[in-house]
C-alpha cells in the first residue's frame, strides 16, 4: 500500500515517524527504503537530537555525511558511547589550540601549527598525515583562527601573522606591544585581543590596526558576530568588573557591557557566537552562560555550573541542542544538552597523577578532539561500544 503512494506523498508521511519506525520501515521494500534513505526523511527527527549537523536555525553543516547515519550516530553522543585514542603525544608541557575544517585538522604546538589530514583507518584508528606546517612566530603561538583562504595566529612575541593556507607566504601584523591572547577572524575582518589591555581591529590586507580599544584590563577571549556588525570582548576581571563587553565594528564604540556583579578574577576564557544575537561563554567563575543580545544585557538567558567548580577553558556548540566544554583539572570533557541544566557525560582525558587542562577541544558530526598539555586525543562516536585505544605518536619538541 505504502509503496504505491507517489514518491513527494510517501515522503510526507515518513517525515511524521520516530526513528525506530523508520528504521523498521526501510525494511518493507527496496523503493520505501530509497524514500526513507533520503535526508529530508530524517530532517525533523535530526532537529531534536544532539550534533546532527542540523542547527536551530535549519542549516545543515555537514551535508557530505547521510543524515540517517549522524541520527544513528547522535545516540552514541547522547550516550557518551566512544573509542577513546591519543593519536599525538608530545613530551614538553604546551599551550595548544586546535581548529577543524573538514578533514583536517590544525594544531598549534609552541612556535609552529601543523595541518593533519583526518583519514578514518581500519578499527576507527586516525591516520596521521601532517599536510603543511605553518611558522614564522619567535614565541608560542597563543590563538588562531580559520578564514577559507588565511590561517591568522596570534603569539607570545606580541605579533599577529596572516598565513595564506595554500602556502604562498604570510603578512605580519604590528600594533600590540605584549602577547596576543586572542583573535577571531570572519571574512576579512580580524579582531584580536592583548595582555597590554586591549583589542585591535584589522583587516586581513593590512599592515596596522584600524582601530584600537582599550579596556584597561588584560583580554584573553574575543569573538566577532557573524553579521560582522559588533564583537565581543572577555577581560581577565581584574582591574574591571565588568568583563564581557559588546562593540560596534563601525564606531568601534562600546554598545553594552553583559551581566552585572562579577567576582574579581573571574575572566572569560572562551567564547563562541551560535547565531548573530546568541552568545556562549564560559571562564574562572565555573559557568557556561547563554547571552541573547536582543534582550536586556544584565541577565543571560539561561547558565551551565561545572559541578567540581573548576573553571572552563573552552567551549564548543553544535549550533543546536548540544554543547562540549573543557575544564582546568584532570582533562574533563563534557557534553551538555542545553535544554537539561546537569551535563550528560563526561570523559577525564588525563590521569590524578598528571592533571592537565582541556585547552581547546573541536567536534564533528562523529568525533571529538581535545588538546590537553602533552597530548591530542580523539573521541570516535561512531558505531561501536565504549573502549579505549592509546596509538601514541612521540613527538621531539
Amino acid at each position: 500500500m505504502l509503496a504505491s503512494l507517489p514518491e513527494d506523498v510517501l515522503l510526507l508521511v515518513v517525515r511524521l515517524l520516530d526513528p525506530t519506525s523508520l528504521g523498521r520501515l526501510s525494511q518493507v521494500c527496496s523503493s520505501i527504503r530509497r524514500s526513507v534513505g533520503r535526508d529530508a526523511a530524517w530532517r525533523r527527527v535530526a532537529r531534536g537530537l544532539l550534533n546532527t549537523g542540523i542547527t536551530r536555525l535549519g542549516r545543515d553543516i555537514y551535508p557530505q555525511v547521510p543524515l540517517k547515519e549522524r541520527v544513528r550516530t547522535s545516540k552514541n553522543w547522547n550516550n557518551g558511547v566512544c573509542k577513546m585514542a591519543v593519536p599525538l603525544k608530545w613530551k614538553i608541557k604546551l599551550l595548544p589550540w586546535l581548529q577543524l575544517d573538514g578533514d583536517s585538522l590544525f594544531l598549534s604546538q609552541a612556535a609552529e601549527i601543523g595541518a593533519y589530514h583526518l583519514r578514518q583507518g581500519r578499527g576507527g584508528r586516525l591516520t596521521r598525515n601532517l599536510m603543511a606546517v605553518f611558522s614564522g612566530h619567535q614565541g608560542d603561538v597563543c590563538r588562531f583562527a580559520l578564514t577559507d583562504a588565511h590561517l591568522i595566529s596570534g603569539g607570545s612575541d606580541s605579533r599577529i601573522l596572516v598565513h595564506n593556507r595554500r602556502g604562498q607566504g604570510c603578512a605580519e601584523l604590528l600594533g600590540h606591544h605584549q602577547e596576543v591572547n586572542c583573535l577571531d577572524a570572519r571574512e576579512g575582518l580580524i579582531v584580536s585581543g592583548s595582555r597590554d589591555h586591549t583589542a585591535r581591529i584589522w583587516t586581513s590586507s593590512s599592515t596596522g590596526p584600524r582601530d584600537t580599544v582599550s579596556l584597561g584590563d588584560r583580554v584573553w577571549s574575543v569573538a566577532i558576530s557573524p553579521a560582522l556588525s559588533s564583537f565581543v570582548t572577555g577581560t581577565a576581571c581584574c582591574e574591571n568588573l565588568s568583563p564581557l563587553c559588546v562593540w560596534d565594528v563601525e564606531r568601534c564604540e562600546s554598545v553594552c557591557s553583559l551581566g552585572e556583579d562579577y567576582r574579581r578574577g573571574a575572566g572569560v576564557l572562551d567564547m563562541v557566537f551560535e547565531t548573530p544575537h546568541q552568545l556562549y561563554t564560559c571562564g574562572y567563575d565555573t559557568y557556561i552562560r547563554l547571552w541573547d543580545l536582543r534582550l536586556s544585557p544584565r541577565k543571560c538567558v539561561m547558565e551551565w555550573e561545572e559541578p567540581h567548580d573548576s573553571a572552563l577553558y573552552c567551549l564548543q556548540t553544535d549550533g543546536n541542542n548540544m554543547m562540549a566544554s573543557g575544564s582546568s583539572y584532570y582533562g574533563v570533557v563534557r557534553l551538555w544538552d542545553r535544554r537539561q541544566s546537569q551535563c550528560l557525560k563526561f570523559f577525564q582525558l588525563t590521569t590524578d597523577r598528571v592533571s592537565s587542562p582541556v585547552y581547546c577541544l573541536r567536534f564533528s558530526s562523529s568525533h571529538l578532539y581535545a588538546a590537553v598539555a602533552t597530548a591530542l586525543h580523539a573521541l570516535d562516536f561512531r558505531r561501536h561500544g565504549a573502549e579505549r585505544l592509546y596509538c601514541p605518536l612521540i613527538l621531539d619538541q
